[in-house]
């Protein structure tokens, strides 16, 4: 297959577009071992970001049978002759040629169903793709995504590492990460510059017990506000709290003032956002 994904790439006249962050996948075995690790099964229904040459949703198509559904997006039309070839004996999945970004989510669920997410996402998309499905999403199961490996590092950090961020701490509200796999460079073409990892999202809706999810987000914003700065100079720069009131809120949760936020869990910013919530809400 992989020879004849380049040959078919050819035949049309296909150029790669770096501003895309286009680098495809043709190693079968990795394709099989993402759809595996993803835990997509016959009969479900898979939305693929970015669909490429068509590599990953031929196995996605495989994997959901005839009873289920592909829907795969993609940006770049001029990959439309050679999707048409490569999916020809692919009549469960469906391609379809727009921004997933602007995509009325709702109105993809009502048709869709619950579903699985797949994709293998360029870095300057990574970030806005997770959060459109986290904050806007109600019936995904799974999110795998193949990114950059620091990136992914970052989706699975724990407290108190260099990795832990705002990101980290925000989809905790949502999901469970974890690194399923690691992809060198080499399995890619165009190579890119960066190794690669397959991290999984699966769904855990309401495992931190927060009064109120924007709130926590923008206690979370707060505290990487300023990496270097103090949870309490973070909280009187960002809420209307005097520099006595946040320390004693921090105190009251078991949260050292002086303390960085890096070093709380998403169970301690749980916390500390339902006593600001309570406070200031």
């Amino acid at each position: 297959m992989e020879n004849d994904v380049f040959a078919i790439l050819r035949e049309c006249g296909f150029g790669f577009k770096k501003k895309l962050g286009q680098n495809f996948i043709t190693d079968k075995n990795l394709l099989s071992s993402i759809v595996r690790g993803a835990g997509v099964e016959e009969g479900a229904t898979a939305i693929e970001i970015g669909c490429g040459a068509g590599t990953l949703t031929r196995e996605l198509s495989k994997a959901v049978g005839k009873s289920g559904r592909v829907v795969a997006f993609e940006v770049d039309k001029s990959l439309k002759p050679v999707l048409e070839r490569t999916l020809a004996d692919c009549p469960n999945a469906e391609v379809i040629f727009s921004d997933f970004l602007s995509v009325d989510l709702k109105e993809l669920e009502r048709r869709a169903g619950e579903y699985s997410v797949v994709a293998n996402l360029p870095y300057y998309v990574t970030t806005p793709v997770i959060a459109k499905l986290a904050e806007e999403g109600e019936k995904w199961k799974s999110l795998t995504v193949m990114v950059q490996e620091e990136v992914a590092l970052r989706l699975c950090a724990r407290e108190n590492t260099p990795e832990y961020g705002a990101i980290t701490a925000q989809l905790a509200l949502y999901a469970r990460a974890e690194i399923i796999k690691k992809v060198p460079r080499e399995l890619f073409y165009p190579r890119p510059n960066v190794d690669s990892a397959v991290v999984k999202l699966t769904a855990e809706r309401g495992r931190l017990c927060v009064e109120s999810a924007e709130y926590y987000k923008k206690v979370v914003r707060a505290a990487f506000a300023a990496r270097r700065k103090t949870l309490e100079n973070n909280l009187v720069n960002n809420f209307p709290l005097s520099r006595e009131k946040a320390a004693e809120v921090l105190s009251d949760c078991g949260v050292c003032p002086k303390a960085r936020g890096e070093t709380l869990s998403p169970e301690d910013f749980a916390r500390l956002s339902n006593a600001l919530y309570g406070l200031l809400g």
